[in-house]
């Protein structure tokens, strides 16, 4: 069989994995914190069909002959740059502006996210309105909001307090923050959610402006950091590489066709 044949099917295979990344990418443009990702090929090894020979006396050197077998998927990284801020005016709105992640809590599972819209829940704890996972401070478990307070302010290093009914200042907690050796490690787990793996590194949790964490911004949210022109750009790259590809498929089963009419 045509070696061209299984090279080009590999190259059909790798353009539709692409084209789900450029899909999946576009479809998240307007989604808080979305980080892109971006899909990269390799090529696949090379049968050798004679091998090089070194200069002689009297003749010089050979290069080797290879011929490549197709491609294969070499990567598909999470882009993991900072999006733009968008100002929505509600204090429980929370942008990180530099590294970091807001620490998300349920018994023992712990997930990280860049989404900074929090609600209150019945109890008064900042919770992720579509999990309902609990926000961590510094101090370790959640912040409460209890229902005598009136006014609500969150300050760039997550100090949360409060003024209850009586005009008192009360300190509800510090919001913590956690920054990873490889934050595009990170697995992502759906909802703007991420979990450590084995090559993200370890979470290291403390303070919002210290130990290279960013700054808390009340009333903001990151948005997604897809950049338009630049999947357009892909997605056009993508569908002629999978045509012409398609192209070799169709031009090696003809050349298969006229093998077997050779007998006729």
């Amino acid at each position: 069989m045509l070696r061209s044949l299984f090279a080009a099917v590999s190259g059909l295979r790798v353009h539709q994995v692409k084209m789900d990344v450029v899909g999946h990418n576009l479809a998240n443009v307007n989604t808080v914190a979305y980080k892109a990702s971006r899909g990269s090929f390799r090529e696949l090894f090379s049968q050798t069909l004679r091998g090089g020979a070194a200069p002689g006396t009297a003749l010089g050197g050979v290069n080797p002959q290879q011929v490549g077998l197709g491609t294969q998927l070499g990567a598909i990284d999470s882009i993991q740059t900072q999006g733009a801020s968008q100002a929505t005016g509600r204090v429980r709105d929370l942008a990180i502006e530099g590294a970091g992640f807001f620490v998300l809590k349920a018994g023992s599972e712990t997930f990280y996210t860049r989404a900074g819209s929090f609600v209150q829940d019945a109890n008064g704890a900042l919770v992720d309105p579509a999990t309902g996972l609990i926000l961590q401070s510094v101090a370790g478990g959640g912040i409460t909001v209890p229902g005598t307070v009136q006014y609500l302010s969150i300050d760039r290093t997550g100090n949360v307090t409060g003024v209850d009914d009586t005009g008192n200042l009360v300190t509800l907690g510090q919001i913590a923050l956690a920054v990873f050796p490889n934050p595009e490690g990170l697995l992502r787990a759906g909802n703007g959610l991420y979990t450590v793996s084995v090559n993200s590194g370890t979470a290291s949790v403390g303070s919002p402006q210290s130990g290279g964490r960013g700054a808390i911004a009340s009333g903001a949210l990151e948005m997604s950091n897809v950049d338009l022109a630049t999947e357009f750009a892909e997605m056009i790259a993508t569908q002629r590489g999978f045509q012409a590809n398609s192209r070799v498929v169709s031009a090696s089963d003809e050349m298969l066709q006229e093998l077997a009419n050779l007998r006729r």
